[in-house]
Parts: structure tokens; sequence; C-alpha cells
């Protein structure tokens, strides 16, 4: 293998291990922070000062559309806050496609909790409101401030006004709300409405913190985001004086090999199903609060799990080369061992063995010895830059010659045994010789 093919290979291997599908990202944005004035209106119900509202992006590559989220008996579909999930009692809807746009400029209607595909509200003339992260929202506002009716206390500049920096822009600038031409169809769900009401806390009938099922699913015909490079979808608005946390299914519609294919997405990987009907993936992004460690594919502590930065979670460099000392480039510094790196006297993967190993045309003689102290057996492993007679000599501690062998003639050599069995326990020298080149050892037999 030449030394390009071989860089090429090495990287493939660790872009497989490190690649990721469909979903770039999950975005989770803090859209809107109440304050005290969104909390006096009663029109929609009891809103804790201090609630922030959350919108849910899935983030895909560009092409590929959002079919479908949803939960079931393998992965089920978790969404919970440490405290009630806010659901405006007079006009919210499980769904976001279900709102008049009309609404919106209502006291609280707007922070509602609800799920989505892409759609916040019901098309009008072949077009639809979509929601859009409020830094690429270009087109104002008719969410909050003036735009409000100021709720039950009639507040004169109506409520949604708070500037809080921790949200970006505030409402009544920008709404995350884009008007496009597409229209959305062949909606369908399954597990939210149950006799035309919803119990979930997705509405307004039960006051919960979390919804959890394994029979679940929001789906229609297929969604890009209005940006179709960046492709973010919004699937869920929630308001919440909690701590927000999920674990959530989607399924994608790519182009794999050519062919549109349908993808299922889950967030976690103990079951994952491959069949004809089911083509299961695990992504790390699709569970929140997000795990965190090294995502630093140079180090050997790299988690692909991990989405966001750990500070002292990388510790180790990855140091790709061959870890074997037999070979005439072993490098005792690697911690990822490559075999194809490895070079040896007759097998260097066809590469010139005089470039990898220079070494090698050197006069100096290298070699050590293993294990020390020995018992039984010791072994040799040598190296010159000239092939001739080799030979080595045991001698005691008075000088005496107690073994010798004649090796023939070698440049390298690997682990070359050498029987000391009956030699009496004490303290040896050996000598290795390689035309006029000598080096020598000292070794303990126990």
């Amino acid at each position: 293998m030449k030394l390009k093919q071989l860089i090429l290979f090495i990287g493939f291997i660790f872009t497989s291990i490190w690649m990721h599908a469909q979903i770039e990202n999950v975005l989770v944005e803090k859209y809107y922070i109440s304050d005290d004035f969104d909390g006096l209106d009663t029109n929609g119900g009891h809103l804790l000062p201090g609630s922030v509202t959350y919108r849910i992006y899935i983030d895909l590559a560009q092409g590929s559309k959002l079919l479908r989220i949803y939960g079931d008996k393998n992965h089920p579909f978790i969404l919970k806050s440490t405290e009630t999930i806010f659901n405006h009692k007079n006009d919210g809807q499980s769904f976001g496609k279900d709102f008049s746009k009309s609404r919106f400029n209502n006291n609280t209607v707007a922070l509602d909790s609800w799920l989505t595909i892409g759609q916040i509200s019901k098309s009008i003339n072949n077009q639809t409101y979509y929601g859009i992260p409020k830094d690429q929202d270009t087109d104002g506002s008719f969410v909050g401030g003036i735009n409000n009716d100021g709720g039950s206390s009639s507040i004169p500049f109506g409520l949604l006004n708070n500037t809080d920096p921790n949200v970006g822009s505030p409402l009544f600038l920008k709404d995350g709300i884009q008007l496009t031409n597409n229209t959305l169809t062949n909606w369908g769900d399954y597990g939210i409405i149950s006799n035309a009401n919803d119990s979930t806390v997705f509405g307004s009938l039960v006051a919960g913190k979390a919804f959890e099922s394994s029979n679940f699913y929001l789906r229609n015909a297929g969604t890009t985001g209005p940006d179709s490079v960046k492709n973010q979808i919004l699937i869920a608005q929630i308001t919440t004086a909690g701590e927000l946390s999920f674990a959530i299914n989607v399924e994608v519609l790519e182009m794999i090999n050519g062919v549109p294919t349908k993808v299922q997405y889950v967030s976690n990987d103990s079951i994952l199903i491959q069949n004809s009907v089911w083509n299961e993936k695990f992504s790390k992004f699709l569970k929140y609060p997000f795990a965190c460690g090294c995502i630093d594919k140079n180090y050997i502590e790299f988690n692909p799990k991990a989405v966001c930065s750990e500070v002292t979670a990388c510790k180790t460099k990855i140091v790709i080369g061959c870890t074997d000392p037999k070979a005439c480039n072993y490098d005792p510094t690697a911690n990822v061992m490559v075999h194809n790196l490895c070079c040896y006297p007759g097998s260097c993967n066809n590469r010139d063995i005089a470039e990898v190993c220079p070494s090698l045309l050197e006069e100096s003689l290298t070699f050590e010895i293993h294990p020390n102290p020995s018992h039984n057996y010791l072994y040799i492993n040598a190296k010159t830059g000239k092939t001739e007679l080799m030979h080595y000599t045991i001698y005691d501690v008075f000088g005496n010659n107690v073994l010798t062998k004649t090796l023939g003639n070698k440049s390298v050599l690997i682990d070359e045994e050498v029987n000391i069995e009956n030699l009496p326990n004490g303290i040896y020298h050996l000598r290795l010789s390689v035309g006029n080149s000598v080096e020598s050892k000292t070794f303990i037999k126990n």
C-alpha cells in the first residue's frame, strides 16, 4: 500500500467512526421569558413570571425532509419539565398548525405549548406560516407589545414586552414567524387527541409536567425548513418555569445512493432495528440536555455521543503510528496502532524500506534483550545498516565464554530465542557482533 493510499485509508477509518447522519443538530431556542405583566393575565390561565418559552428545531442536511415525530415501544417520546408546562386555557392548541394567525395578538396565546412539523398556524391562500429562529427573522413581528391586546388587565402597552437579553431580540421586533408559499399536506396524528379531547400536557384539561408515549406520532407529507440550505424545522414550543428535558425520535426522508429512503433517527441506541421497514439510526442530538464530554476527534477520549465540550474531558492527544517494537519504524510515542504502517524487512506494504526506516542504512548496530531478569529463555532484537555475519557470545562475570552461536548473514534479528535454563543464576554479559560492529548488554539469570 503506497503512503498516499495509506493516509487516505487511515482518514477513511476515522471519518467512518465519527461522521454523523442527516441530523446535523437540534436547536433549543429561548424564545421568550415571561415577566410580571404577563403573569397578571387570567384569560390564558396562570403563567408564572420567569417562565421560559422554548422552541425546538431539527436541523437537517440540505435536501432531507422531516416526515414524522414519534415514540414507540423501543424508543419512547419524552418531553418534560421540572415544573408544570403552560397551556393557554381558552385559545391553546395541541398542534401549531391549528392556530388562527389572528389569535397570536391575544393575551398569552403566543406562549402556548404545542407540537408541530414546521407549521405554526392555519394555511391561508396556499401560504403557510413557519416557525424560524428569531435571529434569522427579517420580516418584523405581529406578536407582543403594541401588537398585543393587553390581556385581561388591558395593559395599554400590551403583553409579551420583556426585553430580557437572554432571549435575543424582543418579540415585538422579531416573532420567529415567516410566511412561505408552501402548503403542508397529509397531516395525521395518534396518541394526543382522544374523543376530541387532549388530556396531555399540550391540552388545557390536565396540568402536567411531562408527556411520555410509546405509541404516538405526528406526521405530514414531508417538510423542509423555510431556508432550504439551513433546513431547520420547528417541532415543538414549550413554556415552563422549570428545567426542560427531552428524548425524541424523528423519521426523515433522505437520498441514499440516489434513492429516497425513510430513516428513523432515535435518541437511544439500546435497540436499533434494521430491516425492510425500519432503518433506525442513533443521533446524539435527540436527547436534551445534551451530553457533554470530549468533542475533539484528535483525542483518545473523544466521545461520539457528546454534543457539548467539557473543559477537562480531552486529555490524551491521538498519535497514530506503529506500536510494534519489532518493526523498524516502531514509534514509542504512538497510542493508536495502525498495522499497515509497520515496516519490516521483506514486508513494508509496498513502500521503500530505505525511505521508511533510513536508520537501516546507517552503520550503527542497535539491539535489545528481554526479559531482564530472565529465567529460562532470553530474546534478542537487533538491527543494523548492513547485512553481514551475525553472532552472539555470552560471558559470565569472570569473562568465561559460556555460550556462543552464529546466526548467519543478517541485518535484522527479531526475537531470537536463547536457551539459558542450564546456566547458573547470576550476572552475564551478551555480546552481539555484526561484521566489525560489536555491542554488549548485561542481564541477570534467576
